[in-house]
C-alpha cells in the first residue's frame, strides 16, 4: 500500500462543541512521510497530531505545543484515517475544530468526491511488538491491543443505560466507513447537558449536532431551558428515550460514535497500526493513553 494524500484543499467552518469559538479549517495536501499535523494559523504554530501531543482528554482530545492547542481534533482524525489518508496539513484559525453535525461525514463527503492522491512512498505501518493491555481498574474499562496483519477494531460500550443497553461495533479497512462509520454522531445523557451548560461549556452544542440521551424523566421547566439553550422553539423526549428534533442514523449510533472516537484517537500513534484493538467502554483518555503506551514501544 502506497501513502496517500489530499488531491486538493477542503475548507470548513463553524463552532466548537465545547468553547463555542468559531474556527476556519482548511485541509491541505502534505509531502510523503510528513504525516498529520495542525497547524495554528492565528499563532504560527504546528502541532504533530501524535499522542505524546495530547494534553486534555476532557470530553475530547486536546493537542497543545506551547501555549497553542487545538481541540475536538477526533472526528476529523477518524475521518482521515477511514479515508485511508497518510499525510494532511490541518490549518486552523481558532483553538476548537468546529463540529459541524457531530460526526465525520462533511469530511468525508467532500474528500471521497475527489478520490485520494497516491504518492511514490510505501504506508507507514506501526508493527506492534507485543500484546499492550491498559486497563482502567476504577471502571472496568480496557483496551487491548494485540499484533495482527491488518488493522482492525472490537468496541464494546456499557453505559449501565436502560435507553442504551450494551451496544458493540466493528470496523477494518474492509468496511465502508464513509456509509457505516463517519456519520455517527457525538452523544452526551440529558443530565451531562443541564451540568455542562451550567460551567459554560457545549457552547456549540446544537439537536443537530448531539444525540442527547434521556435517562431519566424531565421536568417541563428543564426542557423549556433546554430548548432556550438550543434556540428550538420547544423540544420533547421520544419513547425511545432521545431529545426529538434528532432522527438516529443507525439503532447503535451511540456506539459507531464511540468506535468514530477511537479510531481517530488510536492514530495518534503516528500511523496505521497492524493490531486488532479490543476496547471495552472506551473513552479519550483511555484511547489516547494507549496510543502514548504504543508510541514508547516504537
Amino acid at each position: 500500500m502506497k501513502q496517500q494524500t489530499l488531491k486538493k484543499e477542503y475548507r470548513f467552518e463553524g463552532r466548537g462543541l465545547h468553547t463555542g469559538l468559531y474556527s476556519h479549517l482548511t485541509l491541505k495536501p502534505a509531502d510523503q512521510n510528513s504525516g498529520i499535523k495542525f497547524v495554528r494559523t492565528d499563532l504560527g504554530v504546528e502541532i504533530p497530531a501524535l499522542a505524546e501531543y495530547v494534553t486534555n482528554t476532557s470530553r475530547c482530545t486536546l493537542i497543545s505545543k506551547g501555549d497553542a492547542s487545538v481541540s475536538t481534533i477526533e472526528h476529523l482524525m477518524s475521518a482521515l484515517t477511514g479515508l485511508g489518508v497518510d499525510n494532511a496539513l490541518i490549518e486552523v484559525d481558532n483553538g476548537e475544530v468546529p463540529i459541524l453535525d457531530g460526526s465525520a461525514r462533511y469530511f468525508v463527503e467532500a474528500i471521497a468526491t475527489d478520490g485520494l492522491e497516491v504518492q511514490d512512498a510505501d504506508r507507514i505501518y506501526i508493527e506492534i511488538p507485543k500484546e499492550v493491555e491498559v486497563q482502567y481498574g476504577n471502571t472496568g474499562s480496557y483496551i487491548r491491543v494485540e499484533p495482527a496483519d491488518h488493522f482492525s477494531l472490537d468496541v464494546t460500550v456499557d453505559f449501565n443505560s436502560r435507553v442504551l443497553g450494551v451496544q458493540e461495533a466493528h470496523w477494518d479497512e474492509s468496511i465502508d466507513y464513509c456509509k457505516e462509520v463517519a456519520p455517527c454522531r457525538t452523544f452526551c445523557f440529558l443530565h451531562e447537558v443541564m451540568y455542562l451548560a451550567a460551567q459554560g461549556l457545549v457552547k456549540g452544542g446544537s439537536v443537530d449536532n448531539a444525540i442527547v440521551v434521556v435517562e431519566h424523566p424531565v421536568k417541563d421547566e428543564d426542557l423549556a431551558k433546554l430548548a432556550a439553550l438550543f434556540n428550538q422553539p420547544k423540544l420533547e423526549v421520544t419513547p425511545e428515550g432521545y431529545l426529538s428534533n434528532l432522527t438516529l442514523n443507525f439503532p447503535d449510533e451511540c456506539g459507531r460514535h464511540k468506535l468514530l472516537d477511537l479510531i481517530g484517537d488510536i492514530r495518534l500513534v503516528g500511523g496505521y497500526p497492524k493490531a486488532h484493538i479490543v476496547a471495552y467502554k472506551p473513552g479519550h483518555t483511555l484511547n489516547t493513553d494507549t496510543a502514548k503506551t504504543l508510541r514508547k514501544l516504537l
